[in-house]
């Protein structure tokens, strides 16, 4: 070959590289100009558990695709309701969502509402096991078929009783008109305790319970604070009876038409955010149960070990009326992973 047809074939090569690398650039700018937008919408406060873990995020999110992806988040119903918001993302009118676990029944996966099961998760050790295992991957992809994609769990906390009246047993709230999310599970559980269940969107509890249309409900305590429920409830009673936890979830083919890096870096992202949720779980739970008892408004009860155990022996036929509903043989697999941890 001659000297100069090599040149020439160096030369090109060469060219070749750079265009690519300048069209690889531009790309990059017009990316970085014009990014990708994905809506974040939820129904609580941003200084909850979940608000914060959006929060951040949207900050390792951005970073990590070097700006390619804006999240824009919208809090405390300000885009929907919780009960039109897994709607909106199946249509495309929101990208990303975290709903409460006991959202996925009506979405036709009842096997979600396990987690509403009543003392089914001992503590948090056992709750992981479940969300970071085989169950919660399996879970997770029950969710694809409804055009859905699971990304993670994270944690909110263990719920507690609140009313106007005192709550040391059971009978205490008999009669009472309890606001539940719309679920199967939640629903028998109030009616096991004598109570009216009232199914309510979260962000019309306040104003119910300040009007009376509803007597109490359950939540954790960072959700009775945020939500400035205490202010008009009398009493709580450190009941731990059932866990209020979310699912981070995207819009299949939304997610699946991502550039395979793009897609690659929110996953990072979502891991690393979600190991924030769940670290900082407890402990804003924990601050907010400590601001409702400053604040003098409302009365903390903790049941003693003989009245806890009569709770539990109400609730307890509550998980052997859902099995046909959640699956026996899921409930059995979540009690053997307390089995595992000694419990």
């Amino acid at each position: 070959m001659k000297v100069s047809k090599i040149k020439f074939l160096v030369a090109s090569g060469l060219m070749t590289v750079l265009c690519t690398l300048l069209n690889h650039s531009a790309l990059a700018q017009a990316s970085a100009a014009n990014p990708i937008i994905i809506k974040f919408s939820h129904v609580v406060a941003s200084d909850t558990p979940k608000g914060k873990a959006a929060e951040r995020f949207k900050e390792l999110a951005e970073k990590a695709t070097k700006g390619r992806v804006k999240i824009e988040i919208y809090p405390n119903s300000a885009l929907y309701k919780d009960k039109e918001e897994l709607e909106a993302l199946q249509m495309g009118g929101v990208q990303m969502l975290a709903p409460s676990l006991a959202k996925f029944a009506p979405l036709g996966v009842k096997e979600f509402e396990v987690f509403d099961l009543p003392f089914i998760f001992p503590n948090r050790d056992v709750l992981h096991r479940v969300t970071e295992g085989p169950i919660g991957t399996s879970l997770l992809a029950k969710l694809e078929a409804k055009g859905v994609t699971g990304l993670a769990f994270w944690d909110n906390g263990f719920k507690v009783m609140s009313s106007n009246v005192p709550m040391h047993l059971p009978t205490d709230l008999r009669g009472k008109k309890m606001r539940i999310q719309a679920s199967k599970v939640l629903d028998a559980q109030m009616r096991a305790l004598g109570a009216n269940p009232q199914v309510l969107a979260f962000s019309e509890v306040y104003q119910a319970l300040q009007t009376g249309v509803v007597d109490g409900t359950e939540n954790p305590p960072s959700n009775l604070y945020t939500q400035k429920m205490f202010e008009v409830q009398k009493h709580v009673t450190l009941s731990n009876h059932g866990y209020l936890g979310y699912a981070v979830v995207v819009n299949k083919k939304f997610w699946d038409g991502l550039p395979a890096d793009i897609r690659l870096a929110l996953t990072a992202a979502m891991k690393s955010a979600t190991q924030y949720a769940n670290a900082i779980a407890q402990v804003e739970n924990d601050n907010a149960l400590d601001a409702i008892k400053k604040s003098g408004k409302t009365t903390i009860y903790t049941p003693t070990p003989q009245e806890r155990a009569e709770w539990m022996k109400v609730l307890q036929p509550v998980r052997v009326e859902m099995e046909n509903r959640i699956g026996k043989e899921l409930i059995k697999s979540v009690n053997a992973e307390a089995r595992a941890l000694g419990y």
